[in-house]
């Protein structure tokens, strides 16, 4: 996952908030202020493209059916 943390959205959150009490929920700054929060929290959930995937993930990408690669709900 991303490196950016919950901490941050929440953060993020409180700062729209605080500008669109500032100026007004139909201004411009407000509108851009939510479109900021909602691509960080979308970056939130992208994969972290640097980090490579470990021997364990590249077999059971190539071997989903192993007993290795099984997935156990709780």
């Amino acid at each position: 996952m991303s490196n950016i943390t919950t901490e941050k959205i929440k953060e993020e959150l409180q700062q729209t908030r605080e500008i669109c009490d500032i100026t007004g929920t139909g201004s411009k700054e407000c509108s851009e202020a939510w479109n900021n929060l909602e691509q960080l929290a979308e970056e939130a959930t992208q994969p972290d493209p640097a980090k490579p995937k470990n021997s364990l993930e590249i077999y059971c990408d190539n071997n989903p059916d192993a007993d290795e690669c099984r997935l156990y709900e709780d």
